[in-house]
């Protein structure tokens, strides 16, 4: 059996290439896939080629990053991370032929999956296939942020996934995929007052018909002086006491060094920045010696390969994944409105990609699929 697969064999280059599919051993799953997501921000980091895997490896097991041979040399052979595949065969591993499962195998038309190594969820039957792609990996990298906060606000084993934002107040910087789902789900889960913060004004405008307070993250170039400077219009709008204004909470999730300097700028003292994006050039313009150490901030990276240290046992990808299925539950004709903004037919992909990644087009959120006129509008 074929699949097609997108690969990039180079920077600037992606191209979508057929390759034999392997047979299913005992305990595994063949899933013919029905969406597969675009993260354009990771993603576009191996077509430009600024990914810092590529250029450095990665020695998981001491944790840093070493000037020896890239571990992600060209050709990339697996891109994207927010599948959804229907059960073709199944031999005894579980799942049933004909179930919509959740996954992160990678931008191609079909896939031999581990249960015991991969992480599957099954997909409620009333689930729109185009949302699912949100449940097995980005989902749970939002909630995950919430997760955090909730571990350093609540205490070190939250009870609930919200406890670190209800009745507080929530700044989250960026409103791409990440920024608006982690802004749903701190809403959904009773949070005083939620303001999304982005340069562009067409997100801006997908934030407010969400719902969100948008704010022009372009007003921080005014360093404070002018009244669009956000942080100001944040700590103006945002009193707890003398000397004391400000978010909570933010949610910093857009990878860019100004991002971090204002999120920080954002936070009350004592507050904190739970930070989900993921960078790929330095930091000068994160002026540690400001904000961060005057009031005292907590900067807390939240990725998904790690829940809080002591929440092993109670919080687990799963979990988190369950968590993203109950907030588009909520949520969803909203996010299938607004955040899935192209659906684009899967062999048109690279065309997609290159053009994200040389500003020629603008998406939020574009989900690759086999038969886009078999797909309904938002």
């Amino acid at each position: 059996m074929k699949r097609r697969t997108l690969v990039v064999p180079e920077p600037g280059r992606v191209e979508v290439v057929e390759e034999d599919l392997p047979a299913v051993p005992p305990g595994g799953v063949l899933l013919e896939t029905l969406a597969s997501g675009v993260s354009a921000g990771t993603e576009l980091t191996f077509v430009k080629g600024d990914h810092p895997g590529l250029h450095r490896r990665h020695d998981t097991e001491l944790g840093l990053f070493l000037t020896t041979a890239p571990a992600t040399p060209y050709p990339v052979g697996r891109l994207g991370y927010m599948e959804v595949g229907r059960v073709v065969e199944s031999r005894g591993s579980g799942f049933t032929e004909g179930e919509l499962v959740a996954a992160a195998y990678g931008h191609s038309t079909a896939h031999v999956a581990d249960p015991v190594r991969e992480h599957l969820v099954v997909l409620p039957p009333h689930l729109d296939p185009l949302l699912g792609v949100y449940v097995a990996h980005l989902g749970p990298i939002c909630a995950n942020g919430l997760l955090h906060a909730a571990a350093e606000l609540a205490g070190p084993v939250p009870a609930r996934l919200g406890d670190g934002v209800q009745g507080r107040r929530v700044a989250v910087v960026g409103a791409g995929q990440i920024g608006l789902l982690a802004a749903l789900f701190a809403r959904e889960a009773g949070a005083a007052e939620v303001v999304v913060l982005d340069a562009d004004p067409r997100r801006r405008a997908v934030a407010s018909a969400l719902g969100f307070l948008p704010l022009d993250t372009d007003g921080a170039d005014d360093d404070g002086a002018g009244d669009s400077d956000p942080a100001r219009i944040v700590k103006t709008r945002w009193r707890h006491g003398p000397s004391d204004h400000g978010a909570d909470v933010v949610l910093q999730c857009r990878g860019r060094p100004g991002a971090l300097a204002l999120a920080l700028r954002l936070c009350r003292p004592q507050g904190v920045v739970v930070d989900l994006a993921f960078y790929t050039e330095g930091a000068g313009e994160v002026r540690l010696g400001e904000e961060f150490h005057h009031n005292g901030l907590s900067l807390r990276c939240a990725q998904i390969g790690r829940t809080p240290r002591g929440t092993a046992g109670h919080w687990d990808r799963h979990r988190l994944s369950v968590e993203t299925v109950r907030l588009l539950d909520a949520c969803g004709p909203q996010v299938r409105r607004h955040l899935v903004t192209d659906v684009v037919a899967f062999d048109d992909g690279p065309r997609l990609l290159l053009d994200v990644a040389h500003r020629r087009r603008h998406v939020v959120g574009a989900v690759l699929v086999p038969d886009p006129s078999g797909v309904d509008g938002p």
